[in-house]
């Protein structure tokens, strides 16, 4: 299929111009890899979390914050030093290096209930720095007003992988053996690094045929050399810019909603079965359902849905999903009350509330696209796991039931909800003020 038939197939589900084409069809098949292959990680994630104790989940929470912390400054000197088309691939390949080092460790027994919660707060890690990558390049390539148009199809790229990941893993836990379900993840992993490196030569050569390359960087093409600035530089930013501050309490507010209904789902599938096998096959199922669901809303009504009112509504639509299922939560803790809500909340993150929350980075210099994104995403996400979960724990000790715990959180997501517009009005302002720092880049 030539560039100009594959323009119009896609125009009919997303408004694509034509010289968006190629860079769009790699950036979706990125996303899909790699969130197929962690999709795949998923499962086994949940399972070695039971399997290490619910009561340490906390602790395994904690532990991830602090491995963040340690690995946040190593990336920022990485993206200071070197270009952005060798610091992604290496990310990756980094990645795939300790799943080698899993399977051979699972493989062979060797101290299976630390390597499980070893595992357990990896995957975290692995998760948040693969995506966090991945959206710093495309804010990166893309405009303000591109991204409101594209990244909701974009980012159905990463739920049809969410949508394999899981059926990969139900259909080959058995044949294959849990363990061996890693190098099916790796090989994912390494075609992503491949659509990456592939995304890259296509911006390249969108940039160089367009007059919007001019923007692309302060001084030659965005990936001349790395980005420079100190390896704390990240931190400083979201300290002094209250629009970036108020990112990362958005983010915060999400940690917080994600982990008590985590928590939730945790205390009652344990309660629903002991079998690891049935409870595999449950958090399988709850992907399958949200992968169904999100990538239709993704492919059609995404991209309309942000152009047409702006980010800060669509962003609003995750806390209004959350404080509902939180007051259903209330009414009846039940096993499918949880599955509704997983899928219901997952699919409203990642089809409409997080397409929304990556165009806000558009409006960012190139520096803040990666260093204070990278803090946001990782640091404060998982800060804000580590509060939550050891906030959880206190209020389960203090005696409250299941249902207090899920009233007691919807005031909160009502003031998530009017952050998010606030956010959205800023970011508007930012994008229409050309004295602004905006996106330098732009591939039309």
């Amino acid at each position: 299929m030539n560039e100009t038939m594959l323009h119009r197939w896609l125009a009919r589900v997303v408004s694509v111009r034509p010289g968006e084409v190629r860079a769009l069809g790699w950036s979706f098949a990125y996303f899909f890899c790699l969130l197929a292959g962690y999709y795949v990680l998923r499962p086994l994630r949940d399972e070695m979390g039971i399997a290490g104790g619910v009561r340490n989940l906390p602790w395994l929470f904690t532990a991830t914050f602090f491995v963040m912390l340690a690995v946040v400054p190593v990336f920022g000197a990485v993206v200071a030093r070197l270009p952005r088309r060798r610091f992604i691939p290496l990310v990756y390949h980094f990645f795939v290096a300790n799943i080698a080092i899993f399977w051979i460790l699972l493989t062979f027994d060797i101290g299976k209930l630390h390597v499980a919660r070893v595992f357990f707060v990896w995957i975290s890690v692995f998760n948040l720095f693969a995506v966090s990558v991945f959206w710093s390049f495309m804010a990166d390539l893309f405009a303000s007003e591109q991204g409101k148009r594209l990244f909701g199809f974009i980012a159905a790229g990463g739920s049809a992988g969410a949508l394999l990941g899981p059926t990969l893993t139900v259909g080959l836990a058995v044949p294959l053996g849990p363990v061996n379900l890693l190098i099916v993840a790796a090989l994912l992993l390494e075609a992503a690094v491949l659509c990456a490196l592939r995304l890259e030569a296509a911006a390249s050569r969108l940039q160089s045929e367009s007059r919007a390359s001019a923007a692309a960087a302060p001084a030659g093409t965005p990936d001349a050399a790395g980005l420079g600035g100190g390896w704390l530089a990240g931190i400083a930013m979201v300290l002094r810019s209250p629009y970036l501050a108020g990112i990362a309490l958005w983010v915060a507010l999400l940690s917080l909603a994600g982990t008590f209904l985590y928590f939730q789902q945790a205390n009652i599938v344990a309660a629903a079965s002991d079998d690891p096998a049935v409870r595999t096959r449950i958090f399988a199922t709850i992907d399958l359902a949200i992968g169904i669901l999100t990538i239709i809303v993704q492919c059609i009504v995404t991209g309309r849905l942000i152009t047409r009112f702006g980010a800060g509504p669509a962003a609003a639509f995750l806390p209004l999903v959350f404080g509902l299922g939180f007051l259903a939560l209330w009414l009846t803790p039940m096993l499918w009350i949880v599955i509704a809500f997983q899928a219901a909340q997952r699919a409203a993150n990642f089809a409409i509330s997080n397409p929304a929350r990556e165009v806000l980075f558009t409006v960012l210099d190139r520096e803040e696209k990666y260093k204070a994104k990278n803090v946001i995403d990782i640091v404060v996400f998982r800060g804000g796991d580590a509060v939550s979960g050891w906030l959880f724990a206190a209020l389960r000790s203090a005696g409250l039931e299941l249902g207090a715990i899920s009233l007691a959180t919807v005031p909160v997501t009502a003031a998530w909800l009017a952050l998010a517009l606030a956010l959205g009005r800023m970011q508007e302002k930012r994008a229409q003020n050309p004295a602004t720092p905006k996106t330098q880049g732009g591939i039309i």
